[in-house]
C-alpha cells in the first residue's frame, strides 16, 4: 500500500473512533439505575417489573452464566436539550467477541412493552424526538448474562482438562458462579445527527477507497477528498465542524456508478441459530431481541425490507410475545417484513430424513401462508452443512421456485464453479440457485465485502447481479442504522456496485430473466468441510432416527385404525409431535455441534417424544388386532417379510426366520450358517469368512477380516465437533483382541475391551437371512479419539451407492480427481451399497450416518473395497464430554444384494415388527406391486377431512409401472403436492374408472396421492 494512503487511513481510523463517533453521544447525563436479579430461569415482563429492585451504580458486576438480570433506568430530559433527539445508551458490559456472542438486553415499557434490543454494536434506547425537555422516563432491560464461548477456530477454545471447563460448558443450565459482565455506561444523551452522518459520510468513502484498485484514479481521487474532509474537523469541536466536513465530502458522494456496475441486492437479515452455544430457550429470546430492533427500524426506514427463515422462530414470538408479534404481521402486510424460507427450521439436509424434510416444507409454508397469507417461494439455507440431492425435486413439489446457501464456500479443497446456475437432482428437477459471492450472510454492507462480492463473482458476463444479506446474526440484533445508511450510500457511487435494498424474491425473479440459460449442477452439494457432524451425538443422532420411524408407524397405524374401526386419529398429537422432532433437525442440533446443554435437553425430549409415538403406535395396534388369545404381527415396513405383507398384520404362532445357532470349527472358529450365506469368526471374534452359498462366492478377500473395530485419533485443525480432517487415518489401532468369544443361544458373543471403553457385540444369522446382524453396545470414554467398524470386500467396485432421502447417489470410490478425493467421508442414511455386475454386498444400520469407502488392488491382482461406518467420535468442544457413555447401535452385512436388496433390508432393519396380543389380521389400507415403488407415508389428510394421504417414490433409479390397491371403498385419487393440494393439472381418478389406478413413475420420482375415502369406510 502507498505510504500516503496509510497514513490517511491510520488518521481516518483514528478521528473516527476517538473523536467523531463518541461526539454522536457526545453530551450526556448519568441515569439513575437500579437491578432486580432473576432467580433460576427467565421469567415473563410483568413478573420482573413488579420485582423490587435495588440501587446500583456504572461499574456494577452482575450476570453469573445464563443467568438474567433486570435493570431499571431512569431520567428526566433537561429543559434545554428542547427540540433535539434524545437517546439513553447503555453498555451492559459487552464483549469484544462482538454481536451475537455477550450479553444481549431487551428493553421494555413499564406496561411490559418491547421497544428495541441493546446488543454491542446497538446500545441505544429512543427517548424522545423531539424532546419537549422535562420529560421523565422509566425503561426496564431483560438482560441475558450470556456466556461468551470462544468460537470454533480460535486458539485454545478446546479444554484439555476437567478444571478447565466451567460449569455452564458442561451443561447444567444452571445460573450460578461468579457474575460475567460489569456495566459500563448508562447515560442520557444527546443524539448528533449531524456528526453521525459525518461518520457515515467518511465511513463508506474511507471504506471504497481501500477496496479499489491501487492505480484507480477514483482512489487517488479519495485519498485527497478524505484528507480535505479531515483537515476540515476540529476534533476539539466535531459537532460545529462536522456540517464543513460533510460539505467537503459531498461532490464525491454524488458521484454515479458506471452503467454496468455490477448490482448487488442487500436483504436484510439476521441469521439466528436455533441452538448451538446457547439453548433453545435463549434462541427463543434472541428471536424477540432481534425482531423488536429490525421492525423498530422499519418505523423509521420505510425502504428497509427484512427476510425471516424459520417458521419455529416466529412461532415462538406469537407465543410468547404476541404484541410484537402483532408488529411483525403489521410489518409483513406492508412488506417490509419479509418471511422467506419455506422451512420449519433451518434443518440439516444431509441427515434429515426424506419425509421429515418434506414435512419441514409442509410446516414451514403452511405456517408462513396462514399466518402471513404468504405462498413462500425461496429456500434459504445459508449455514447448513451440505445438501442433498434429492431436495430440488422436494423443493419443487412444494412450489419453491429458488434455493440460496452461502455455505458451500467453505469448501477447503475445491472452488465451486458458479454463483448463478440450476442445481439439478437425482430425478432430473432443476431448481434455480444463487450462492451469495461475498461468502457472508451476516454482511455489514461494507466496501470489503463489496469489492469481495464484485471480485469473487464467478459469472461475470452473462450475469451482472448477486444478493448479499446483511445484518447481525446470533441474536446480534440484524441490521443496523448504520448499514441503512451505507446502503443509502452505495445506491449509485462511482467505484462502487450498484446497491438496492429488496426482497429476494425481487432478486431471483430479476437473475432468472438475466440468466435463463445458467450453467448446471447435477448431484449433492457435497461440502468439502465439517464431515464429522456425520457422527458427533450418536443419541441426538438416534433419537432423531427412531422419532422419523415411529412417526411414520404412528401415522400409519392411526389411519389405519381410523377407517378399520373408527379410532380417533390423534391430529393434535401428531402435529405436536412432527414440530418437536423438525425443531430438533436445526443444523446445529442434529448434527451434533451444539454445547451439552442442548444435546442433553435433546435426549430428554427424544425419549418423551418416544413413549408418546410407542404410546399411539400400541392403541392403534391393538384395537385393530382385536380380541384373543394369540399374537398379531405387524410390519411397519414397505416390503412384505415372514408372510406379514407391507403395512399390514398377520397372527403368528411362532417366528417363522428364528436365529440360527453356531457351530464350532477348527481352531476355535465359529460358524453361522443358514444354507443361503454362512460366516465364520475366528478366536479373536472377527469375521474371517463371509460366503454367499447360492453363489459360491466368498465376498471377503484373503487374509482379511470384517467387522474389524479401528480407532483413529481425532484430533481436527478447528471445528472439533464438526470437523474430520483427511489426517485422521495417518494413525489407526486395530481393535483386534477379545476379552471373550463365546457361541450364545442364536448367536456369537464378542467382548473388547480397550482404553476406558468396553465393547459387546452380539452376531446373529437368521434363518431364510442374506444378513449378518451386529448389535452393539459400547461403554464408550475415550477422548479425541473416532471409531469406525471396517468390512473389506473383494469386490472391484468403482462406485458405492448410498441411501439418501428418496433415493440414493452413486460416488466414486476412486481418487480420479480433486473432488473425489475431498469425499474422504460420506453420508448414507439406511443402506450402504457396493457391488459388481451381478453381485454386491451392502451394509445396513440404525444409527449411523458417516461412511468411508476406500479401494486398493492386491498383489495377487484382485481389488479390495473397504466400507467403514463411522460409529463413535469424541469431540471436546463446544461440549467436552461429547458422546461419553453406554450406547446401542445395529449393523449388517448383506451378501448377494443388489441395490434393491440394500433397500428392503435398511427398511427392515429400521422398522422392526411389533407384536400385540389379539386375533384379527389386518389389511394394508393401500398396496402397490413393484417393490421398486416404495410407500413412504400412509396418513390422514391434514385439513381433517378424512381422506386418505399417500405419498411414494420410486427407489430402485429406474422407471416403474404399477398399480395402487386401495383396500376400503374410494372415491377419487388425486396428485397433490407436499401440502396435499392438488397440483395444477391434476385429474382426479375415479374408482368407477380405474378400480386399481395405474401409476407410471420416472426414477427417483415422488408423488403424493390424496384418496377420498367412500362414506363409512
Amino acid at each position: 500500500m502507498h505510504s500516503k494512503q496509510r497514513l490517511t487511513e491510520q488518521r481516518l481510523a483514528r478521528v473516527l473512533s476517538q473523536r467523531i463517533r463518541p461526539a454522536v453521544h457526545g453530551r450526556a447525563l448519568p441515569l439513575t439505575v437500579e437491578i432486580w436479579d432473576a432467580p433460576g430461569e427467565p421469567v415473563p415482563a410483568a413478573q420482573a417489573i413488579a420485582a423490587s429492585y435495588r440501587p446500583v451504580a456504572v461499574g456494577h458486576r452482575w450476570g453469573p452464566a445464563w443467568s438474567t438480570s433486570w435493570f431499571r433506568i431512569s431520567g428526566e430530559v433537561p429543559a434545554h436539550w428542547a427540540g433535539q433527539r434524545i437517546e439513553a445508551v447503555l453498555d451492559l458490559g459487552f464483549d469484544v467477541t462482538g454481536p451475537g456472542f455477550s450479553a444481549e438486553g431487551l428493553v421494555h415499557r413499564p406496561d411490559g412493552g418491547v421497544v428495541k434490543a441493546l446488543n454491542p454494536r446497538n446500545a441505544w434506547i429512543p427517548v424522545a424526538d423531539p424532546a419537549r425537555g422535562g420529560e421523565r422516563f422509566t425503561y426496564y432491560v431483560e438482560a441475558a448474562a450470556n456466556p461468551t464461548v470462544p468460537l470454533p477456530g480460535e486458539a485454545h477454545h478446546a479444554p484439555t482438562r476437567a478444571g478447565d471447563r466451567p460449569a455452564w460448558l458442561t451443561g447444567t443450565g444452571a445460573a450460578d458462579g461468579d457474575p460475567l459482565y460489569r456495566l459500563r455506561r448508562a447515560e442520557l444523551t444527546v443524539f448528533d445527527r449531524e456528526v453521525w452522518e459525518l461518520a457515515q459520510d467518511l465511513d463508506v468513502l474511507g471504506e471504497l477507497m481501500h477496496a479499489l484498485p491501487e492505480g484507480a484514479e477514483r482512489r487517488w481521487q479519495l485519498l485527497h477528498t478524505l484528507e480535505r474532509a479531515l483537515d476540515a474537523v476540529d476534533v476539539q469541536d466535531v459537532p460545529a465542524t462536522a456540517g464543513a466536513a460533510r460539505a467537503v465530502l459531498r461532490p464525491a458522494l454524488a458521484a454515479p456508478a458506471t452503467a454496468g456496475a455490477h448490482r448487488i441486492s442487500a436483504v436484510g437479515h439476521a441469521h439466528i441459530d436455533t441452538a448451538w452455544l446457547w439453548p433453545l430457550r435463549e434462541a427463543a429470546r434472541k428471536v424477540a431481541r432481534t425482531v423488536s430492533n429490525v421492525t423498530h427500524l422499519m418505523d423509521h426506514h420505510p425502504g428497509f425490507r427484512f427476510a425471516m427463515s424459520q417458521a419455529q422462530q416466529l412461532a415462538w414470538l406469537k407465543e410468547q410475545h404476541p404484541a410484537l408479534y402483532a408488529r411483525v404481521r403489521e410489518k409483513a402486510a406492508n412488506g417490509q417484513f419479509l418471511p422467506v424460507g419455506s422451512l420449519w427450521v433451518e434443518p440439516d439436509t444431509n441427515i434429515t430424513g426424506g419425509e421429515a424434510f418434506a414435512r419441514q416444507l409442509v410446516h414451514g409454508k403452511r405456517f408462513y401462508a396462514q399466518e402471513f397469507g404468504v405462498e413462500t417461494e425461496e429456500l434459504w439455507l445459508p449455514d447448513t452443512f451440505g445438501y442433498q440431492a434429492a431436495m430440488p425435486q422436494l423443493l419443487k413439489l412444494a412450489g419453491v421456485r429458488w434455493f440460496l446457501t452461502q455455505k458451500i464456500s467453505w469448501n477447503t479443497t475445491n472452488r465451486f464453479p458458479h454463483h448463478t446456475f440450476w442445481w439439478e437432482g437425482i430425478d432430473g428437477t432443476r431448481i434455480f440457485t444463487h450462492f451469495p459471492p461475498a461468502d457472508t450472510y451476516n454482511g455489514e454492507l461494507t466496501g470489503a465485502e463489496l469489492a469481495h462480492s464484485v471480485r469473487n463473482f464467478q459469472d461475470k458476463g452473462p450475469a451482472n447481479r448477486s444478493l448479499l444479506p446483511f445484518g447481525y446474526g446470533d441474536g446480534g440484533g440484524g441490521p443496523t442504522r448504520e448499514m441503512l445508511a451505507r446502503a443509502d450510500r452505495l445506491a449509485d457511487l462511482e467505484g462502487s456496485p450498484r446497491v438496492a435494498i429488496e426482497a429476494p424474491a425481487a432478486f431471483f425473479a430479476r437473475a432468472h430473466a438475466e440468466y435463463p440459460d445458467a450453467p448446471v449442477w447435477l448431484g449433492e452439494l457435497y461440502l468439502e468441510f465439517h464431515r464429522g457432524t456425520l457422527t458427533s451425538q450418536l443419541r441426538t443422532k438416534q433419537g432423531n432416527r427412531r422419532s422419523e420411524h415411529l412417526l411414520r408407524e404412528a401415522e400409519l397405524w392411526s389411519a389405519t385404525a381410523a377407517v378399520h374401526r373408527g379410532l380417533r386419529y390423534p391430529y393434535e398429537a401428531l402435529d405436536r409431535l412432527w414440530k418437536t422432532v423438525l425443531l430438533h433437525q436445526f443444523h446445529d442440533i442434529l448434527p451434533g455441534s451444539s454445547i451439552a446443554w442442548v444435546h442433553r435437553q435433546a435426549e430428554e425430549t427424544y425419549a418423551a417424544v418416544h413413549a408418546e409415538l410407542t404410546g399411539i403406535v400400541d392403541a392403534a395396534q391393538r384395537a385393530l388386532a382385536g380380541p384373543g388369545d394369540g399374537t398379531v404381527v405387524f410390519n411397519g415396513a414397505p416390503h412384505a417379510r415372514g408372510g406379514v405383507p407391507a403395512f399390514g398384520s398377520a397372527p403368528r404362532g411362532v417366528d417363522p426366520a428364528p436365529a440360527v445357532d453356531p457351530v464350532p470349527a477348527a481352531d476355535g472358529r465359529l460358524v453361522l450358517d443358514n444354507g443361503l450365506v454362512r460366516f465364520t469368526l475366528d478366536a479373536r471374534g472377527l469375521v474371517v469368512s463371509a460366503i454367499d452359498l447360492a453363489a459360491g462366492r466368498e465376498a471377503l478377500p484373503p487374509g482379511a477380516a470384517a467387522n474389524l473395530l479401528q480407532l483413529h485419533q481425532d484430533f481436527p485443525n478447528e471445528y472439533d465437533a464438526w470437523d474430520l480432517d483427511a489426517f485422521y487415518r495417518n494413525t489407526v489401532r486395530d481393535l483386534d483382541r477379545a476379552d471373550e468369544v463365546a457361541a450364545v443361544p442364536g448367536g456369537v458373543e464378542v467382548r473388547r475391551s480397550f482404553g476406558s471403553s468396553r465393547i459387546r457385540q452380539r452376531l446373529s444369522l437368521r434363518e431364510g437371512a442374506r444378513r449378518l446382524d451386529i448389535d452393539t453396545e459400547i461403554d464408550w470414554h475415550e477422548r479425541e479419539r473416532l471409531l469406525k467398524a471396517a468390512f473389506p470386500l473383494d469386490v472391484r467396485a468403482g462406485h458405492s451407492t448410498a441411501e439418501i432421502p428418496f433415493g440414493h447417489v452413486e460416488r466414486p470410490t476412486h481418487t480420479n480427481t480433486s473432488w473425489d478425493a475431498a469425499r474422504f467421508e460420506i453420508c448414507a442414511h439406511r443402506f450402504l451399497h457396493v457391488g459388481e455386475r451381478g453381485w454386491g454386498a451392502a451394509l445396513v444400520n440404525d444409527s449411523t450416518y458417516g461412511h468411508d469407502v476406500t479401494r486398493e488392488v492386491r498383489p495377487d491382482g484382485g481389488t479390495t473395497t473397504t466400507v467403514r461406518l463411522s460409529l463413535l467420535r469424541a469431540p471436546r468442544f463446544p461440549d467436552p464430554d461429547a458422546d461419553q457413555g453406554t450406547h446401542r447401535l445395529r449393523y449388517g452385512l448383506v451378501l448377494g444384494a443388489g441395490v434393491a436388496d440394500a433397500v428392503r433390508e435398511g427398511y427392515a432393519l429400521n422398522l422392526p415388527e411389533r407384536a400385540v396380543p389379539g386375533g384379527t389380521a389386518v389389511a394394508p389400507l393401500v398396496a402397490v406391486a413393484d417393490e421398486g415403488v416404495v410407500i413412504e407415508a400412509v396418513k390422514l389428510a391434514d385439513d381433517r377431512s378424512g381422506d386418505l394421504v399417500v405419498r411414494l417414490y420410486e427407489a430402485h433409479g429406474g422407471r416403474a409401472r404399477t398399480t395402487l390397491a386401495v383396500s376400503v371403498p374410494w372415491h377419487t385419487v388425486t396428485e397433490t403436492d407436499l401440502l396435499e393440494r392438488p397440483l395444477p393439472d391434476a385429474e382426479p381418478v375415479h374408482a368407477c374408472d380405474h378400480p386399481r389406478p395405474v401409476l407410471a413413475l420416472r426414477p427417483f420420482e415422488i408423488r403424493t396421492l390424496r384418496i377420498a375415502l367412500a362414506t363409512g369406510a
